[in-house]
């Protein structure tokens, strides 16, 4: 007799869909010659005082668990590099947890702070994993949508609009994945007085932080009035190019930071001793590796963004992370069938934008954490696939 799975399954994960980046990149994967622009990783080899600062601990033994909230010395370091980068003060000792990534950080985050049936705003076009934890933590996610009319940036009116009785939190990710999309303080003091006018928390994804170009990043919790009501979400896989690492960490009033903690606890326990000594090194000697990856990134975007508009797939500029989010309208296609196609016929995959939500449709991501050389056969692809498209179109 066939077992009936479906009667044991939880109805809120069956509705949860898989990652739609995910599918691009393993059909990519089982291809040969395919550039790939998908998924979002760094093409740097994590900095090797780093690496040695890892291998380091292994061989003097440090194996075992650490505190839950992660080693003190490296919440410490964490502390201080939000205080002088970000002029934001956060105490080490009760304020801070190291995750397993930002993706745990997100996950504690909204479990710790939604009741069934309660309403998270999410500005849209998004990261795809946002909303499936809101629904995981048995919350309802609403979308905000966005549109290249102002560089994909929320408005207040925006956010004042989709607002209603239900609604905790808002999450904001700045810079934008997959947009670029970089908030100024200006945009975040006028977000801000929406927040706090209908009592809300703010969940701040501030991942790419350390890869802006233009402009200097404003960390939301930095906004007078948001600290007490901030949960400030950072990592080190995108500015210091430690995406297998898995270190993230949560920053957030000690009230908040208690709870998440009790989740943590019986969930991870704690990220891994060695890889923690690694992340100390990161932020006390790595810093001139990280401006030099950024300066790498901003000349690839200057290029990327340029050549995109040259072959008539509109783009705005991004003003961080290493994505550009260009329209695809003119070719006649839907993004999924752009992305598809592309692949098939010119071997370069992208990431349909209807999977970061229904403002995404017509557009494409593409990453541009690749190198240049890569980036110029790709960007000759795409030209000759998009003139294939028009033509068929007269």
């Amino acid at each position: 007799m066939k077992t009936d799975y479906a009667h044991y399954i939880s109805k809120t994960a069956q509705e949860v869909q898989p990652s739609g980046i995910r599918k691009f990149f393993d059909l990519a994967a089982s291809m040969e010659g395919v550039i790939s622009l998908g998924v979002g990783e760094p093409d740097f080899i994590t900095p090797w005082n780093i690496r040695e600062a890892a291998i380091l601990s292994l061989e003097q033994g440090f194996t075992s668990y650490t505190a839950n909230p992660g080693l003190l010395e490296l919440r410490q370091e964490i502390s201080n590099y939000l205080e002088s980068r970000f002029s934001v003060q956060y105490d080490a000792k009760n304020q801070i947890i190291v995750t397993i990534g930002a993706s745990q950080a997100i996950d504690i985050a909204f479990r710790s702070i939604l009741n069934p049936g309660d309403e998270v705003l999410i500005v849209e076009p998004a990261f795809v994993a946002y909303a499936p934890l809101v629904s995981l933590a048995g919350g309802k996610p609403i979308p905000v949508s966005t549109s290249p009319v102002n560089g994909f940036k929320v408005t207040p009116e925006q956010i004042e609009n989709a607002i209603t009785e239900k609604t905790k939190a808002i999450l904001l990710c700045s810079p934008n994945n997959p947009t670029g999309t970089m908030l100024t303080k200006e945009d975040l003091v006028e977000i801000a007085k929406v927040i706090q006018k209908h009592d809300l928390l703010a969940v701040s994804d501030e991942i790419y932080a350390e890869l802006t170009y233009d402009g200097t990043f404003t960390s939301l919790a930095a906004i007078e009035g948001m600290y007490q009501r901030t949960i400030l979400l950072n990592g080190f896989s995108k500015g210091f190019a430690m995406t297998g690492w898995r270190l993230g960490y949560v920053a957030a009033p000690k009230e908040l930071i208690e709870v998440m903690l009790k989740i943590h606890q019986y969930t991870i326990m704690c990220a891994p001793h060695m890889m923690q000594h690694g992340a100390i090194e990161a932020l006390r000697n790595s810093y001139h590796d990280v401006e030099t990856m950024r300066r790498s990134y901003r000349r690839r975007r200057n290029y990327v963004v340029q050549t995109l508009n040259q072959i008539g797939l509109d783009c705005h500029t991004p003003g961080g992370a290493f994505y550009v989010f260009p329209s695809i309208r003119s070719t006649g296609l839907s993004s999924e069938q752009f992305a598809e196609e592309l692949l098939i016929q010119e071997k370069v995959a992208v990431v349909p934008g209807n999977v970061f939500g229904e403002s995404g449709e017509g557009y494409v991501r593409c990453s541009y954490a690749t190198s240049m050389e890569q980036l110029q056969e790709a960007l000759k692809r795409m030209q000759r696939f998009v003139e294939s498209k028009k033509l068929a179109l007269r």
